[in-house]
């Protein structure tokens, strides 16, 4: 298996809109359609310990509308639950969606055009949104199919959550493994990725920077990690557009 070099992550700057095809819902919803059955039993775990919580029922589609974070969805429900202060939630954001800084790098957000719909595009972006659609093709597909892939995401989260909430109270406490939902969900995304792009050093050297990160930093590896890992790929990029230049 060879490394794909010819495409690079990062986005041509100031592109033209492409034009909305007939069947660009259609083909969101079936590139969307696999994730979705990963992400539906985790927002219906997420509904299930809201209704568990000592919160209403109807704060789970509040958190999941509003926040739309999946993982810090979690955290920050024990957080208000325990009425941790405002700055303690603030600084968990944005340690735990500290990696949404780098999804810029490579998310096609040139292709989504006008303003609300760049809004919408930023609010939206999710691990799962992101994974599909920085694949190389994905760089020329148009706003809507974008959108629709985004939009896919949020009506399945909410109504999974919702879904989850509604029923909690049916559930026995003495069921475990709900919370396996979120690291099997990242583990097929990851293998989806290295199958578009089969590249072995890109995963091998995520994971060097990852247990460096954990070795230095311990459980706050997060934003080593993922600096470490995004200052590779720059300089990666560099090296490459050097080589190209001097051919």
């Amino acid at each position: 298996m060879t490394e794909n070099t010819s495409q690079s992550v990062l986005p041509a700057a100031g592109c033209a809109a492409a034009p909305a095809a007939p069947g660009d819902v259609r083909l969101a919803i079936r590139a969307s359609f696999p994730a979705l059955l990963a992400a539906l039993p985790m927002g219906v775990a997420f509904g299930v310990v809201v209704a568990q919580s000592p919160l209403d029922w109807w704060w789970a589609p509040v958190f999941a509308t509003v926040i739309f974070a999946g993982s810090l969805e979690f955290l920050i429900l024990g957080m208000v639950v325990t009425l941790a202060p405002l700055a303690s939630i603030a600084a968990t954001a944005f340690l735990v969606n500290f990696r949404h800084v780098f999804y810029a790098l490579s998310f096609p957000l040139h292709r989504v055009h006008g303003r609300g719909a760049k809004v919408y595009s930023t609010f939206t972006l999710t691990d799962e949104a992101w994974a599909l659609t920085t694949s190389p093709e994905a760089q020329t597909w148009s706003r809507r199919r974008i959108l629709a892939i985004q939009a896919c995401f949020q009506v399945a989260w909410v109504g999974g959550v919702t879904a989850g909430a509604l029923g909690g109270t049916f559930i026995p406490e003495g069921v475990v493994g709900l919370d396996f939902a979120l690291t099997a969900f990242f583990l097929v995304l990851g293998l989806d990725a290295y199958r578009v792009r089969r590249s072995i050093p890109l995963p091998v050297i995520a994971l060097c920077c990852a247990l460096a990160g954990y070795v230095v930093f311990g459980e706050g590896m997060l934003v080593a990690a993922m600096a470490m890992f995004v200052a590779f790929l720059l300089v990666r990029y560099a090296l490459q557009q050097k080589k190209t230049s001097h051919a």
